[in-house]
This record gives structure tokens, C-alpha cells and sequence, in this order.
């Protein structure tokens, strides 16, 4: 039997946007709620370059990653023609008011994905744990 957790009441996700659940491994989930009500939980990271896909904006069924645009389906995780790739999504319930999605899945659903790192990893001194992020001296300019 599956248990189902109660995360948040509907109206604690904005219509036509989006909640972050975080979990204790893995990224975040992202619940979205439509101008209809229906309530969606996908991965918080687009297919493409890992955008947080709760920072996009919720049109129809869909939702528009912040980062450059591609389509998602809240009810598959499928990136819309021409681009391909597909977000986990997440088994998401309404009791009553209540919006549940289920602990196993946010125990041990899509963990091995992650966040696409920022800029350059490794070069100069920025890519040190103890750097202050001052360019090397070898890349300063004259």
C-alpha cells in the first residue's frame, strides 16, 4: 500500500504556478496548478539545461521553462515538438483540499538527477573550495 503525504492545500499553489517541495535527497519537486485546478508534480528541472521549471510560467496544461523556453507537459514531463526529452513527474493526489503525493516516490524517485553547474568549473583559483573568486593573475588584463 502506498502512503500518500499531505504537502500543502491547494490554494497554497498559485493558479497558473508553482510550489517547490523539497526533499531530503534529491531536487526538488515542483507542484504546478492549472486555471482549471488540476493539480501537476514533475522534478524541479527542465530537460534541456536543468532550468527550475517552478520559475516558469503555467499556460493551459503546460508549463514554459525560464531558461530558454521549451514546452513541457505537466501531464507527462514530455518536452513538446521539436524538442525532445522528458522531466520525471510525480504521482499527485487531491484529498479534498489537500494536495498528497506519495513518500516513496519523494524518497527515492529520479535522485540520480541533478543541476547543470554555472561557468567555468576548475580554472583559476574560482574553481578552489577556498577561492575569494579574484581572477588569476595569468588572466588579469594589462
Amino acid at each position: 500500500m502506498n502512503e500518500w503525504i499531505t504537502i500543502c492545500a491547494i490554494d497554497e499553489i498559485p493558479v497558473l504556478g508553482a510550489r517547490r517541495v523539497a526533499r531530503a535527497q534529491g531536487l526538488d519537486v515542483a507542484l504546478f496548478r492549472t486555471a482549471s485546478g488540476e493539480v501537476f508534480a514533475l522534478l524541479d528541472r527542465c530537460p534541456h539545461k536543468g532550468g527550475p521549471l517552478s520559475q516558469g510560467l503555467v499556460f493551459g496544461s503546460s508549463v514554459a521553462c525560464p531558461l530558454h523556453n521549451w514546452t513541457i507537459a505537466l501531464a507527462t514531463g514530455q518536452a513538446a515538438a521539436p524538442d525532445e526529452g522528458c522531466t520525471p513527474r510525480f504521482a499527485v493526489r487531491l484529498e479534498g483540499s489537500a494536495v498528497q503525493l506519495r513518500a516513496d516516490e519523494l524518497a527515492g524517485h529520479a535522485l540520480a538527477q541533478t543541476r547543470p553547474l554555472a561557468g567555468p568549473v576548475g580554472l583559476g583559483r574560482c574553481g578552489s573550495a577556498a577561492s575569494s573568486c579574484s581572477p588569476s593573475p595569468s588572466t588579469v588584463a594589462a
